[in-house]
């Protein structure tokens, strides 16, 4: 690609960003490949028609818990009836059905975390924007109700399809004739080698199961957990001896979705609220009015660095910086990103690491013009001997935010909301930093340079 194509790319890319991340009340239509396009942008939501094709993205910038304020809930899971093999089961039972609450309810990026210290099993629950502590406590302090709910027999001859979900009624069958359930693979014909879920009830449950599915095979058997449809499988045959299996296309992730949700009603896990704490918007404006203030008075610092020690290339560098700043904020509202307070720091420090790219390529340039060389060639040489030094770096850090971001989730790296905020700020900062300390300002320089020495 030529510089100046590049040019054009970066100075499309640089209006984008200037528009997302500084939105006003615009509204703009045209046609391509005859089809129609109607793109709305306002304060503070972008809204574009492609055809019947329709993409929404509110662009307020999402604050966590620390910057918004909210409820945070510590509950503690009752396990004495729970055998303890099967505890940490439970556990993630109850993270799963306070989830489920969680996002019925709208609460935008709420933290969930599960914590186990000897015998004491326990709930974090973080909920940015609710204010009202008895409404959350309301929400996420009740037990899990499982139902199985079976067609009405006006409905019988209904195809399985054409039932609507507040059709079917209950029958009787809870949560609680259901002693777990559980992943399995099948080693018969008829359920193949893949995972399903089987099914183990109690003894009075075993017989209220052996009816029910008598009555109803050929037909579905829904299963309702907090009045919500888990799963509805069609019930084959009659089942007597208190074991089923649920199989279909699974595999081993929804499998195990599957029978945790199960589980959440099935196993008797009462969970009460042990500690509760609202945290007021008064503490998160502040935090954030300082931030901004130590941001601006960093970003300054830097780009003041900048100019006074490389001059000339060093406003381009600035130039470079101030596109990082843009594309960064209208990434932060495109994804979009939830920003806390270590989140914020992440951004800072990542402000000055954006220029850390031009300080190597300008003093790699500065040897090879003591060596004789003119500028164009230590400009380019300058660069490319850089990079090794630019990647090896920066790969370092992004290995590091890697770690701290823990996107796999695995129970033995960091699972803290707080610190994964940080990661991730972090991340994006340093690609974006690598993307305009390296190629807009190679891009810059290239098209800008007339023939004319520049003294660094």
């Amino acid at each position: 690609m030529k510089p100046r194509t590049k040019l054009i790319f970066i100075a499309v890319l640089t209006i984008a960003s200037l528009v997302i991340s500084l939105p006003k009340n615009l509204r703009i239509n045209f046609s391509l490949f005859s089809k129609p396009i109607d793109i709305t942008l306002s304060s503070p939501e972008i809204n574009i028609a492609l055809g019947n094709s329709r993409f929404y993205r509110s662009l307020e910038i999402q604050k966590g818990l620390d910057l918004q304020g909210g409820t945070q809930l510590v509950l503690q899971a009752d396990m004495s009836k729970v055998s303890p093999e099967d505890r940490q089961t439970a556990l993630e039972s109850v993270k799963e059905i306070v989830s489920r609450r969680v996002d019925l309810y709208g609460v935008t990026e709420p933290v969930i975390q599960t914590s186990k210290v000897n015998d004491d099993y326990r709930i974090l629950a973080e909920l940015p924007g609710i204010r009202e502590v008895s409404d959350a406590v309301n929400l996420l302090g009740t037990t899990a109700q499982l139902d199985f709910r079976a067609i009405p027999e006006t409905l019988k001859e209904a195809t399985p399809g054409s039932v609507p979900l507040y059709q079917y009624e209950s029958t009787g069958l809870s949560g609680a004739d259901l002693k777990r359930a559980m992943v399995q693979f099948g080693s018969s014909s008829a359920i193949g080698a893949g995972p399903s879920v089987g099914l183990q009830f109690t003894d009075e449950g075993k017989q209220k199961f052996a009816q029910i599915t008598k009555d109803n095979v050929g037909k579905p058997l829904a299963i309702f957990l907090d009045e919500m449809p888990v799963t509805a499988p069609l019930v084959s045959e009659a089942i007597t001896t208190g074991e089923a299996v649920i199989s279909g296309s699974f595999d081993t992730e929804t499998a195990k979705t599957l029978a945790i949700q199960l589980n959440a009603g099935a196993l008797p896990v009462p969970v009460k609220v042990i500690e509760q704490r609202t945290i007021g918007p008064s503490l998160g404006q502040d935090s954030v009015n300082k931030s901004i203030v130590a941001g601006s008075i960093g970003l300054i610092l830097v780009m003041a660095f900048m100019a006074a020690y490389y001059g000339k290339l060093g406003l381009i560098a600035d130039i470079a910086l101030i596109i990082y700043g843009l594309v960064t904020l209208s990434i932060y509202k495109l994804i979009p990103i939830t920003l806390s307070l270590p989140g914020i720091a992440g951004f800072i420090l990542s402000v000055g690491m954006a220029v850390d790219s031009n300080i190597l390529i300008f003093e790699r340039m500065k040897e090879e013009m003591r060596v004789g060389r003119n500028w164009k060639t230590a400009m380019e040489l300058g660069f490319g001997r850089a990079w090794d030094s630019i990647k090896d770096a920066n790969l370092a850090t992004i290995i590091t935010a890697l770690i701290l971001l823990n996107p796999f989730n695995f129970s033995w790296l960091v699972t803290s909301g707080m610190v994964r905020g940080f990661a991730l700020t972090l991340l994006l900062g340093v690609l974006i930093g690598l993307f305009t300390g390296v190629a807009v300002t190679r891009t810059l320089l290239r098209v800008l340079y007339k023939g004319k020495e520049i003294k660094l």
